[in-house]
């Protein structure tokens, strides 16, 4: 009984979004799948993992989920069984090896939730596919967080020694810093900043309230985090992206990003229902949004520091991202020229910060069952959900083993269309899981975002030539 004192004395309680993360209306695990060249070493993983715990206090990954006799969740430190959190799946592959990876991590969004007799957290080895999938409950950090937890077991394959460089990318990652970058001007940049905040508030809070997208062939809603779903692997080249921002100034991967999204997606509604879709019609996507002072990966340690700029755990904000249906045949660019002025005026506003302090004053008022449902209803009132990660530029180790791809996902949600984009040493790869009674052919979605972003590059280096000749007629004629 004293025992029990003292550890409830010691307990820490959750963060409020981390409390939203356990509702059973929004309870999400995040899930990374890394690729690695040669046969997994079970004893060797095993053997970093517990050198990790001998050497490191990380409190969240060494703590159980508890509960007081009033249901308020609190982390309660305890010893980790290594064992009980590695899972080796050793069912060889019938076919391709993606296939398999993806058709196994869409089985576990749905119906594989975390035991809470242990730590939130496992490891997957999928021995056939040399595959190695973490599974974190969102309630112990968000993506910033896990990314730079995973960089601290990596090393560069260059330099087995070193730790992986920790960049941050301005404009290129969704932070507060890059994605909201505020303008200096006075008052007149005072004032867009308080117009535009002003606009997007309201239209998320009347989203909350009545208006939603119109149905489509790719809408999800209420139940639909419930249905089974299909995964599928859209693979892009960095070095593209940045060809294709080039074409507009000032442009951002985040930008590219978004204007693929948009003419990606009005492409497979072309294939699926292209008459009876109204030219122009919004589709709205939801994004979270780093709210962290300091942008982009840290290191995990200064995460950790109790003064730090940007914590571990949950900080993050909801904006909403407006694309347009339009039937094919217009300018590829126009795409991308349409995303950047929407993300430009997402950038003078505080959409993210205000959607993160209402859910904060909500959850203070009402309860947790209320703001549930209100973030409950944004996703059912919208259509698509999406997030870009940055991750590491150099190729790295993990025990030794090189690293060939990083991805990412997480738990259904009531959108029929999630997509986590995730960079790796000049790839970006964006996971795209759909609930497979509503797009039945994701591989056919993921083909129309690729055929995109190389239309979309084709059209950007045709005006990088123009404007070159351009340039050498002028001054021949000079």
């Amino acid at each position: 009984m004293a025992m029990d004192l003292q550890e409830a004395k010691n307990d820490e309680p959750l963060t409020p979004t981390g409390r939203l993360f356990l509702s059973p209306e929004l309870h999400q695990v995040i899930t990374g799948a890394m690729g690695v060249k040669d046969p997994i070493d079970i004893s060797l993983v095993k053997s970093e993992i517990t050198n990790f715990f001998l050497t490191h206090d990380y409190p969240r990954l060494s703590c159980l989920l508890v509960r007081d006799h009033n249901g308020v969740e609190y982390w309660r430190k305890t010893h980790v069984d290594v064992d009980r959190h590695i899972v080796v799946v050793d069912s060889p592959s019938d076919g391709d090896s993606e296939d398999a990876v993806n058709e196994y991590l869409a089985d576990l969004a749905v119906s594989s939730p975390l035991r809470t007799d242990k730590p939130l957290w496992e490891i997957h080895l999928l021995m056939a596919q040399n595959c190695v999938v973490f599974r974190v409950h969102h309630a112990l950090g968000d993506g910033i967080s896990l990314m730079s937890l995973f960089l601290s077991f990596c090393r560069k394959a260059d330099d087995p020694n070193s730790l992986p460089d920790i960049v941050s990318y301005p404009g290129n990652s969704t932070n507060s810093r890059g994605m909201y970058r505020r303008e200096r001007g006075g008052l007149w940049a005072f004032v867009k900043v308080v117009w535009f905040t002003v606009v997007f508030v309201v239209g998320l809070i009347v989203r909350i309230l009545w208006v939603r997208d119109k149905r489509t062939a790719v809408s999800g809603g209420a139940g639909v985090e419930l249905w089974p779903r299909k995964l599928v692997t859209a693979k892009f080249l960095l070095e593209d992206m940045k060809v294709v921002k080039k074409a507009i100034p000032e442009a951002t991967i985040n930008d590219v990003l978004f204007g693929m999204i948009s003419s990606g997606l009005s492409r497979y509604l072309d294939l699926r229902s292209a008459k009876s879709l109204q030219e122009g019609l919004q589709i709205t996507g939801v994004a979270m949004v780093n709210i962290r002072q300091q942008p982009g990966l840290q290191d995990v340690l200064s995460l950790m520091r109790n003064n730090s700029k940007a914590r571990w755990g949950n900080k993050f904000g909801m904006i909403l991202l407006p694309t347009y249906y339009h039937r094919g045949g217009n300018d590829p660019l126009q795409y991308l020229k349409t995303a950047k002025a929407m993300i430009n005026r997402k950038k003078l506003s505080l959409e993210a910060h205000f959607s993160y302090k209402i859910g904060d004053f909500v959850l203070s008022v009402l309860g947790l069952k209320a703001v549930s449902l209100l973030n409950y209803r944004i996703l059912c009132n919208t259509t698509f959900t999406i997030s870009n990660l940055v991750g590491p530029r150099e190729k790295l180790t993990i025990a030794g083993n090189p690293v060939t791809y990083l991805r990412a996902n997480n738990s259904s949600l009531p959108h029929a269309i999630t997509m986590h984009m995730a960079s790796y040493a000049g790839r970006a790869d964006m996971q795209i899981m759909v609930a497979r009674d509503i797009i039945p052919d994701p591989k056919v979605l993921a083909k129309c975002f690729e055929d995109t972003l190389l239309e979309i590059k084709e059209a950007a280096a045709a005006v990088a030539v123009a404007a070159a000749a351009t340039k050498l007629l002028e001054e021949n004629v000079s």
